[in-house]
């Protein structure tokens, strides 16, 4: 909220060991070499996962694309010639406000159309959504807002939600089938965080909310986790700093990488990566067999 991977990984499967998620690899990937990989980051701070090593992460995990949210850009432009030099063309959404929010696209791939923001002022100042475009589909990275800092947000971020999913509904007729990842802010289901009872009315997990979501999902989309993980609980991809709620798993699952339902048999894999560690969220990833 607003408060390694290796190259070998091709079925990102999870088991529950010592309370703590670890990755179970599949030796399939040295056979499958035509798979499209996805992975999408809250790094709470660009220049601060920098500083703990992002940039090695991302040469051994390799994404096609990579989707980062809350880069929190400051006066200066950030320097993404790191990046640049791993062979990824960049592609930045920065907040107005220096140090809030804002997403960041990095592809392997030259798309064939780069939109940024949703043409929405009171949204797009906030950098809130960046969109590529390629041959056979679109990625869109958005980082939802939060509500946590009171009444007056909350009501601001379900504007957002009932904006978000009209502007999808009109994008799609439009566009190669859509991708949609980043940080949503929210949870479906009672199994994407460790404590649904307490929170029944915590943002992030309201009715309403909740709603929203099934209703966003409905319009066309699969949770490409869920579609991999069915039921599964303890797989969360945001932890509070606080009472080493990492550590015990104490988490949401609140990063999600949304595929139309027109991609769903291309999905090879999808899933969670607790063990990286450069910020308060970790990696969530979705491999697609490519065409």
């Amino acid at each position: 909220m607003d408060e390694g991977l290796s190259g070998e990984i091709v079925s990102l499967s999870f088991e529950l060991r010592n309370k703590n998620l670890k990755p179970t690899i599949s030796p399939l990937h040295s056979f499958i070499t035509s798979l499209l990989k996805i992975i999408s980051y809250n790094v709470n701070g660009l220049r601060s996962a920098l500083s703990k090593g992002l940039l090695d992460w991302v040469r051994e995990a390799g994404p096609d694309v990579l989707c980062l949210q809350e880069i929190k850009a400051g006066r200066e432009p950030l320097d993404v010639s790191g990046f640049e030099a791993l062979g990824y063309h960049a592609y930045l959404h920065p907040a107005a406000k220096p140090g809030y929010s804002g997403v960041a696209t990095f592809s392997k791939h030259k798309p064939k159309h780069v939109a940024v923001g949703s043409g929405t002022e009171c949204y797009d100042c906030e950098g809130r959504v960046l969109r590529l475009d390629f041959d056979d589909f679109s990625v869109l990275n958005t980082y939802m807002p939060s509500g946590t800092s009171g009444p007056e947000r909350q009501a601001f971020k379900v504007e957002w939600l009932h904006f978000f999913r009209n502007y999808v509904r009109e994008l799609r007729p439009t566009l190669p089938p859509l991708i949609i990842v980043g940080d949503f802010n929210c949870c479906q289901r009672e199994i994407d965080l460790h404590n649904p009872k307490a929170n029944q009315d915590s943002t992030g997990f309201t009715p309403e909310e909740r709603r929203w979501f099934a209703d966003f999902l409905a319009d066309g989309f699969t949770d490409s986790f869920r579609h991999h993980h069915g039921d599964a609980g303890g797989h969360y991809s945001w932890w509070t700093y606080r009472a080493g709620a990492r550590a015990r798993n104490v988490g949401w699952r609140l990063d999600h990488l949304l595929v139309d339902d027109a991609l769903q048999p291309r999905l090879a894999s999808a899933g969670l990566l607790p063990d990286v560690v450069h910020s308060d969220h970790c990696p969530a990833v979705v491999e697609l067999q490519q065409l």
